[in-house]
């Protein structure tokens, strides 16, 4: 007997059927003969019941259209941006800060993307000057019209070696949150150790945390501006904590 003839019979899955061939010996004759098992269901009631919780939860996550189903829904977006998609996106770019948010004014240029390089580098000019940086140089700076406030970056990792200056790193300060500014001036101790000098495009100096900026400092590189904005939908939640003057949408110093 085989599989077509257990068919015929009422099975129709192979799946269900567990065949084992035997031989006996008996007055120097070896007879063969098959025991034809039917799988009787745990492993069809297993699948079954996986099947079922699937089908249900994705007609909850994706199609309930009650309360209960977009709590369930926003869960299950959380849980798969913070432990799948952000873990992945860690790896891939070498920080544990792939995507940030810009927080304050200090990188801020009026008109942002759609303003005018030329008119804004007339206002900073002499700021500039005596960080020995010229407006050609500054020209051919990493995201020159700068960004502004609720931004989002993509961050990138980056060796100490690769950095250079006009490059717009994020390193930890000292304070609640990293910092995001221009490398204007790059030094090396004795020891061939790296270190960093930060400004904001629109800070009229230097902060003191950001004259000497070593290399475990580094958080990693900006290396382009992904969402212009969408950061307000959680910064606005945190406005209320800050000092007047940090609140708010920004102006050009």
């Amino acid at each position: 007997m085989d599989i077509k003839d257990i068919k015929k019979a009422g099975v129709s899955n192979a799946s269900e059927i567990d065949i084992k061939e035997y031989e006996l010996k008996e007055k120097d004759k070896k007879i063969k003969f098959e025991e034809i098992r039917i799988k009787k269901g745990e492993e069809k009631k297993r699948e079954h019941k996986l099947k079922k919780f699937l089908k249900k939860f994705w007609n909850v996550v994706w199609k309930d259209d009650s309360f209960k189903g977009w709590l369930i829904s926003l869960l299950f977006i959380f849980v798969v941006i913070k432990f799948i998609f952000f873990p992945l996106l860690s790896l891939a770019t070498g920080t544990n800060l792939p995507l940030a948010i810009v927080e304050s004014c200090s990188m801020y240029h009026k008109g942002d993307l759609l303003g005018s390089y030329n008119n804004w580098y007339e206002k900073h000019e002499a700021k500039y000057s005596e960080l020995g940086i010229t407006v050609e140089e500054f020209r051919d700076f990493k995201m020159k019209k700068g960004f502004n406030k609720g931004d989002i970056l993509f961050i990138v990792g980056a060796k100490p070696e690769k950095i250079k200056v006009g490059d717009i790193i994020i390193f930890n300060a000292g304070t609640a949150n990293p910092v995001i500014h221009r490398v204007i001036k790059i030094s090396e101790d004795e020891t061939g150790k790296l270190f960093f000098s930060t400004i904001g495009d629109n800070n009229y100096g230097q902060l003191p945390a950001e004259k000497s900026i070593s290399e475990e400092q580094l958080v990693g590189k900006a290396s382009l501006r992904i969402a212009p904005l969408i950061g307000w939908g959680k910064l606005v939640f945190f406005e209320g904590k800050k000092s007047p003057a940090e609140r708010g949408f920004c102006s050009e110093n």
